[in-house]
This record gives structure tokens, C-alpha cells and sequence, in this order.
């Protein structure tokens, strides 16, 4: 085609052609529990796609974000912490961390300031030894001062020679857009991936289960949040309002009970707040009935934690 123009029209069409240069990718993001991966992600995408709670375990699947320009498409994924798996539920999570190393085309390493290492030695060998970028972010850097900081860029430099080190504060913003515009830069040639509207992998449905079970983590202690899944049975959207049926699934009828709460205060406190939430993600009135019910031992029942979308 270019062949048969003039020398300025060629000029023209190549120059219009490297404009529509086109990067997309998938960007991995791992660490230890509660380093601060899902506020990174949300910041990133721009939206609230991860539940956040203090809690270690929060997230428990492999979520992605996609974020869309003119020229490039980011796939971001948040992977559970890295842990070692004490029953079935955990070792499904970390299958979610072993996939991130697979189809990674930029892996960032997520570690909080004053932190000195992986809780898993295999992982940690496959970041120093990743043939793909490595970008070390040392996040939570507004909780400490100059000093930890170099002390944390020395070791980690140190620790992880093939990455590119930043610091950065996820919660306030800081440093963020730095990495964003790096990730960018790194981001294979590529058409995208995914339609340039949507925002992720994920449906409806997830994202309800997802933020019931973040009011539980927050309002529920010891082994209560740990022991609970979420299963939406029903969610039908009119133009102005969505109706949902969901259930708060538990390991036993002790845990039930406290779920409920006195007069069912508990569950009721719940309900209202994801209510509120769900409300402001969709941008509609919602309608929710939240329910509890026993089933038995399923974060150790295989065919269980295939139905809520682990062991796939």
C-alpha cells in the first residue's frame, strides 16, 4: 500500500502507523499478606475492584483490572498473599500466586517498608531469577522515615538485583503514577486483549460475594471470617434497581449462629453496609436478602471449592 505514495504520503502513513502503535500486557502483582496489593491494583484501574481489609487472607482469588488508553491496554492482576498452605482452600490461593508467574509480561514484586523477606523461598527464587521485568515496589513509605527507607532500598537492591526498585505509597497515592507511566514503557507490542470498555475478568455476582465477605472480615474475629464464603443465588437487574439473594455459607452451626447475631442484629449490620456499597459500585438501588446456612468443612472439599471458583 505504502509503496504506491509519494515520498510525503509515505512519510504520513508511517508516521500515522507508529502512532497507532499498540501495547498490551498482563501485570502480575505479588507479595506477602497485607503489603498493600489490593490498594495498588484500585489505584491503578481507578475503581474498587479489591475488597481491602487489615486482615491477612483477604483476597483469596486472582483478580483482573483493565486499564485502557488510547494506545495500551494494562491487564493487572491481584493475587492472594504468599503463604504455606495449611488445608485445601490455601493451596488452591496459592495456585492463583503460580499462575501470575506464567503469563506475566511485568511482575511487580509488592513489599511493605521495614519488611525483609518472602515467606516462601521458591517464589522468592523465581522473582531473582524472572527473565521478564521485575519492578520491586517498597510501599507503605509514609509510616516510616529517610533512614528505614535507605536501609529498605539498599537490601532490596541487594536482594533483588534484576528489578527496578521504586517507593512509593499506594494508600496516598505517592510514587504511583511513576510506576504506572514504567509499566507502560514495558508493555509488550500488542493488540489488546479484552474489549477496550470493559474493566474486568469478573462478573456481577463476584464482585456482591466480594464485598459481603470484606463487611465480615471487618466485623467478624478469630476464625469466623476465615471459615466463610459467599454463594449470590440469585441477581436479577431492572433498569433501576438489582435484586440479589446471597448466602453466607459456614463450616458450622456454631459459626452460624454468631454470623446472625442476637436477633439477627449481626447479619443485619452486614447486609445494610453492602447494601450501601454494592449501591455506589453498580450506581443503582439495591435489594439484597442475606441469609446464613451451614456447609459443612468446605474449604477442604474439592468439589466445593471448584464451585467457588477455586481449583480451576
Amino acid at each position: 500500500m505504502a509503496g504506491n505514495l509519494s515520498r510525503k504520503e509515505r512519510l504520513a502513513y508511517l508516521c500515522k502507523k507508529n502512532n497507532m502503535t499498540h501495547k498490551a500486557g498482563f501485570v502480575n502483582i505479588i507479595g506477602n499478606p497485607n503489603v498493600g496489593k489490593s490498594t495498588l491494583m484500585n489505584a491503578f484501574v481507578g475503581e474498587r475492584l479489591s475488597i481491602i481489609t487489615s486482615k491477612a487472607q483477604t483476597t483469596r482469588h486472582r483478580i483482573l483490572g483493565i486499564v485502557n488508553g488510547e494506545d495500551f491496554q494494562m491487564i493487572l492482576s491481584d493475587t492472594p498473599g504468599i503463604i504455606k498452605p495449611a488445608y485445601q482452600l490455601q493451596e488452591s490461593m496459592m495456585g492463583f500466586v503460580k499462575s501470575a508467574f506464567e503469563d506475566a509480561d511485568v511482575l511487580l514484586y509488592l513489599v511493605e517498608l521495614g519488611e525483609k523477606e518472602l515467606k516462601d523461598e521458591a517464589f522468592f527464587n523465581k522473582i531473582t531469577s524472572s527473565k521478564i521485568p521485575v519492578l520491586l515496589l517498597i510501599n507503605k513509605i509514609d509510616k516510616g522515615n529517610e533512614e528505614l527507607l535507605a536501609e529498605a532500598l539498599e537490601l532490596w537492591q541487594n536482594k533483588v538485583p534484576n528489578a527496578q526498585v521504586f517507593a512509593i505509597s499506594a494508600l496516598e497515592n505517592f510514587g504511583v503514577p511513576e510506576v504506572f507511566q514504567r509499566i507502560v514503557e514495558l508493555l509488550p507490542e500488542s493488540p489488546a486483549f479484552y474489549p477496550k470498555d470493559q474493566l474486568t475478568d469478573k462478573p456481577e455476582r463476584f464482585f456482591v460475594n466480594e464485598i459481603i465477605r470484606e463487611k465480615i472480615l471487618m466485623h467478624y474475629k478469630k476464625e469466623i471470617p476465615y471459615s466463610v464464603e459467599i454463594d449470590t443465588e440469585e441477581f436479577f437487574e431492572e433498569e433501576n434497581i438489582i435484586r440479589m439473594r446471597s448466602v453466607i455459607m459456614v463450616e458450622r452451626e456454631t459459626q452460624k449462629g454468631i454470623i446472625i447475631g442476637h436477633k439477627g442484629s449481626a447479619i443485619k449490620r452486614v447486609g445494610v453496609e453492602a447494601r450501601k456499597d454494592l449501591e455506589k459500585f453498580f450506581g443503582k438501588q439495591v435489594h439484597m436478602e442475606l441469609y446464613a446456612k451451614v456447609n459443612k468443612n468446605w474449604r477442604s472439599n474439592e468439589r466445593q471449592l471448584k464451585r467457588f471458583g477455586y481449583n480451576k
